[in-house]
């Protein structure tokens, strides 16, 4: 498969950092005071050469292969904006991030056009979505792992990553967390967790580390789709306890990996036991680990969306031989 030019938006870092890990050429167009979209090689990325930020007024005049949208505002605004009219005709891909938020499940995707591929991160957020006439696929998360990262746990204490908890309301379970940090230790990272006397946010290079000595990963988000935190700390080796909704279910098995529960105090009770006995939660980092290292391994991820990029430019697929996510790892 030729190498593609492929211009696309800074959305969410953590995943833009993954999809290219690819071999294609990543455009991403820049404005001063990096406003929506428009922040670029933003820092805190070992961002490898094949990323190129490119002044917003200075995308009509370069050729592309693909276009792919990642979120409505790019979609409905920005490519009228900043692409040309023949831009706006090449191959389109729509990457949509996040499940209805409207209606669960009769709100019309904004994309209904048979020429634009709609990609969903979970197979929930495929099920969940109204995608009008527009053709679907799932390419679930991939993540990397450091090589010298691998689970401790020997920190009395659960962790909790997410973004603008204390903004962010019910939906990503600000109030289980309160609840749940009444009866059990637990360390909030992330931006703006400070306002909840959490650590702040930790830089995705340094994340990973820090993680690794807490004795679970606690995930109190109600509804979302499947986040890359969770995949990650789940990659490492972290027991995993989160509600039982939206995509989690199929990725935490109870007693093998991790438990999900939609009664917080089940998840309670699991947690105590955890906290008690280390070896336990040993016994799930190594399920969690192996599961992981199947299901989100970033060259299953790159294969994907490979085959998703020569679906709508015309060019034939291929596959990579996987190799091990984590190797010289001890745990």
């Amino acid at each position: 498969m030729r190498r593609l030019r492929i211009l696309t938006w800074h959305v969410h870092g953590n995943y833009l950092y993954y999809l290219v890990q690819s071999s294609h050429e990543f455009y991403l167009p820049i404005k001063p005071g990096k406003p929506e979209g428009y922040g670029g090689r933003l820092s805190g990325f070992p961002w490898p050469n094949n990323v190129h930020d490119v002044p917003a007024e200075e995308v009509k005049n370069l050729e592309f292969d693909c276009i792919l949208f990642q979120s409505q505002k790019n979609y409905l605004e920005d490519q009228y904006e900043i692409l040309s009219e023949t831009q706006r005709q090449l191959p389109r891909i729509y990457l949509e991030h996040d499940p209805p938020r409207q209606n669960p499940t009769d709100t019309r995707h904004p994309v209904d056009d048979s020429n634009v591929l709609l990609v969903h991160v979970t197979d929930f957020n495929d099920l969940m979505w109204d995608s009008n006439n527009t053709p679907t696929r799932v390419i679930e998360h991939g993540v990397i792992v450091p090589e010298n990262v691998c689970y401790q746990g020997e920190l009395n204490c659960g962790l909790v990553v997410v973004n603008g908890l204390p903004s962010r309301g019910r939906r990503l379970g600000v109030d289980v967390f309160e609840e749940v940090r009444t009866q059990i230790p637990l360390e909030l990272v992330g931006m703006g967790s400070e306002n909840m006397g959490g650590l702040g946010e930790i830089k995705h290079d340094k994340l990973l580390e820090f993680e690794s000595h807490y004795r679970f990963f606690f995930n109190p988000i109600r509804y979302t789709s499947l986040g890359l935190a969770v995949c990650e700390a789940m990659a490492i080796g972290m027991p995993i306890i989160g509600l039982a909704t939206t995509e989690l279910v199929t990725v935490v098995e109870n007693g093998f990996s991790g438990y999900v529960d939609t009664n917080i105090n089940h998840l309670i009770e699991r947690m105590q036991e955890l906290l008690k006995d280390p070896a336990e939660a040993h016994r799930l980092s190594e399920n969690a680990k192996r599961y992981a290292q199947e299901r989100f391994h970033i060259q299953r991820f790159i294969n994907d969306w490979d085959e998703a990029f020569a679906l709508v430019t015309g060019n034939p697929s291929f596959s990579i031989p996987l190799t091990p996510l984590v190797v010289g790892c001890v745990s």
